[in-house]
């Protein structure tokens, strides 16, 4: 009689892709169970490739949240868009996220290049609480014939419905690997990159039109002391007048922002912030190479 095999340890990167405002970074923070990526109803809300770590006994899932699939009008989006297209190139299973509400045939070079990809490809279809059976099956019916390599699940990330399935088929298709990562760590992204997206959430919260895309945050110190961590965040602009707008009247509308992401980051890091943030006129970020590897969007 022979001895039952040990269970093989599985890991793999699962690399998130989608049309923006399809529910992408809600979907992440639902299957890591921190919120890791920021989420308004704004499109080009995700900037940044953000990974998020979750682990089982003899499994690692790295799950990793890409921008929204665009057409870009400057160096910015064009380097967003390299990383969904890294993503689609180095991972181990792909899930693409559609919902009950974009137009099917947007970006439909991306779905091309989902039919090409060896790895396999999960599709799901959100947001299905806010639509119809009937509807739902007519979309599922229509990825068939796109997709039909993929397996294809309607769920509601907002709702948390049905995300049992996406994990379970993730699962299953996880190669086996040892861990990438060591069990304890849940994210690739330091305490600044978060303090910096928890800010530039408010921004996208708070003001209307061209303000938020026209923003970046940099975080100039982070002191981690016993009792609290003080923060220096500057908010970058493209004009005066932006900076005006951000600062508000009486400075009230930049006290709000930081009163809002002060409190949001004593939670996301159970600790007391000092938070003090200052706005800075660049008009070239953007575009300036050096800028945009400052922030993070080059290499």
């Amino acid at each position: 009689m022979t001895e039952p095999t040990e269970k093989r340890h599985r890991a793999g990167f699962v690399n998130i892709i989608g049309n923006p405002n399809v529910g992408k970074s809600t979907l992440m923070n639902a299957l890591v169970g921190e919120k890791l990526s920021i989420v308004t109803a704004k499109a080009q809300t995700t900037r940044h490739r953000i990974m998020g770590i979750v682990n089982g006994e003899d499994w690692q899932i790295v799950y990793s949240d890409t921008p929204g699939i665009l057409k870009p009008n400057y160096r910015l989006q064009q380097n967003m868009l390299n990383f969904v297209d890294d993503a689609l190139g180095d991972a181990d299973i792909v899930l693409y996220v559609t919902d009950t509400v974009e137009k099917q045939d947007k970006n439909l070079e991306y779905v091309e290049k989902l039919r090409r990809l060896e790895c396999p490809v999960i599709l799901v279809i959100n947001k299905i609480d806010i639509s119809t059976q009937e509807h739902v099956v007519k979309l599922i019916d229509w990825w068939e014939k796109q997709l039909p390599g993929a397996e294809i699940i309607p769920a509601s990330a907002q709702e948390r419905f049905n995300l049992e399935n996406v994990f379970d088929s993730i699962l299953e298709r996880l190669p086996v690997a040892p861990a990438w990562y060591d069990k304890d760590v849940f994210t690739d992204r330091n305490l600044r990159f978060f303090a910096s997206e928890i800010i530039r959430e408010k921004i996208l919260l708070n003001y209307s039109q061209e303000i938020p895309y026209c923003c970046e945050v940099g975080i100039e110190e982070f002191v981690e002391g016993k009792e609290r961590y003080e923060i220096s965040a500057v908010i970058y602009v493209m004009r005066e007048s932006q900076k005006g707008i951000i600062i508000g009247k009486g400075g009230q509308a930049l006290k709000r922002v930081g009163t809002q992401a002060r409190i949001d980051m004593e939670d996301f890091f159970q600790k007391k912030v000092f938070l003090k943030t200052f706005v800075k006129v660049d008009p070239d970020w953007r575009e300036n190479r050096k800028e945009l590897r400052k922030f993070g969007y080059e290499h």
